[in-house]
């Protein structure tokens, strides 16, 4: 197949990594395969004009880092910010769509360029974006693949929508894995920094500090990609990673005794599947990906949205159990984990794409015929 990734500006997120995964083994699956993205927003009109009265000159477009660096495969970049158009992109067999605002640029592209294919993997508009413009974009005549059976019943519950497929995102099990290990000297939480209101950091955050009086040495292991703000502050008891390398991201994962998410909503939060790779047990709210991953009291748990005293209860039953008993919770965690790897996604994947083409062939052959 020719196969075309639409990405707006391909930064770090968990998002642009999980569709450079896809696209870079799809690759080596034989498939042609092409990314195209915007480049990040310039600075706005004043910075640009302080920046030139300060002597500097005009300044440069930022370069940001981006998820697409490490990928083995082809990445365009256009112009400016602005839509990705029919000009920007190859005929293909199918085109798809990750981003709220990416599916409104493939609607509008000729049929030249492949089956549309939407790959959902959050509501965005619990991200702050604009709710009605983003519902807009579900409703959109576009074949649907999500991430999680969280998102499958959303599309269905909310807009009436099916989907090609439910596809859980897979982990590189070459990169996230630990050897054998029991509990660590001193009970350790792990957990991902975020100040967006929708990742739960506040919730996570009175769980831990109810457990404090019950676990005196309790420490606190975290990583994020933005600045502490005084109004989220961590405890005295953490440490904090801003930004780690994958490498290093493993190496977090791997001195946690429990991985901890709070999340108010989620299409497939990856971290939790990460740590379990590193045989890290989790104790998660029910969003998409845990949702899809943990069971009760065999490598984890999972309790309500906004439940926090929950999340304390469980955080506690997992950091009391014996060294033995959390060894097989610890086994059972990397099983789940192995269960969901990227071979396993890829292929599914590639079987909706394959439906998606399919359909627009059929439609094609009875238009002729019609």
């Amino acid at each position: 197949m020719r196969i075309t990734f639409i990405l707006p500006f391909a930064g770090l997120s968990g998002g642009v990594r999980v569709v450079a995964c896809y696209a870079e083994r799809l690759r080596r699956r034989g498939h042609d395969v092409l990314v195209v993205s915007v480049p990040p927003s310039p600075p706005r009109r004043r910075e640009q004009f302080k920046h030139f009265l300060r002597g500097k000159g005009w300044p440069k477009p930022p370069v940001l880092p981006s998820h697409m660096e490490r990928a083995d495969v082809e990445h365009r970049i256009i112009d400016r910010v602005r839509p990705i158009k029919d000009r920007d992109v190859p005929d293909a067999d199918v085109i798809i769509a990750t981003w709220w605002e990416t599916a409104d640029w493939i609607a509008a592209m000729s049929d030249s360029k492949g089956a549309k294919v939407y790959f959902l993997q959050q509501f965005e508009a619990n991200f702050g974006f604009p709710e009605e413009s983003v519902a807009a974009t579900w409703r959109l005549p576009l074949k649907k693949i999500v991430s999680s059976q969280w998102l499958a019943d959303f599309a269905r519950e909310r807009f009436g929508q099916s989907v090609l497929g439910v596809v859980p995102n897979g982990v590189d099990l070459d990169l996230f894995r630990s050897p054998p290990r029991g509990k660590q000297p001193v009970p350790t939480v792990g957990m991902m920094y975020a100040t967006n209101a929708v990742k739960g950091c506040d919730l996570s955050l009175k769980a831990l500090h109810r457990i404090k009086a019950d676990f005196p040495n309790l420490h606190l292991e975290t990583f994020g990609e933005q600045d502490r703000i005084p109004s989220l502050p961590l405890p005295a008891w953490s440490r904090y990673t801003f930004h780690p390398a994958q490498e290093t991201l493993r190496d977090i994962y791997s001195r946690c005794d429990v991985w901890l998410c709070g999340s108010r909503s989620e299409g497939f939060h990856l971290p939790p599947h990460e740590a379990m790779a590193c045989r890290c047990p989790a104790v998660s709210t029910r969003v998409g990906g845990p949702m899809d991953m943990i069971e009760d009291g065999t490598n984890g748990y999972l309790v309500d949205v906004e439940d926090w005293m929950g999340l304390a209860d469980r955080l506690s039953r997992v950091l009391s159990l014996s060294d033995d008993n959390w060894r097989r919770m610890s086994q059972s965690a990397l099983k789940t984990a192995q269960r969901f790897n990227w071979d396993s996604a890829v292929e599914k994947f590639e079987r909706a794409l394959e439906i998606a083409m399919a359909g627009e062939a059929h439609m094609a052959e009875a238009a002729v015929n019609a």
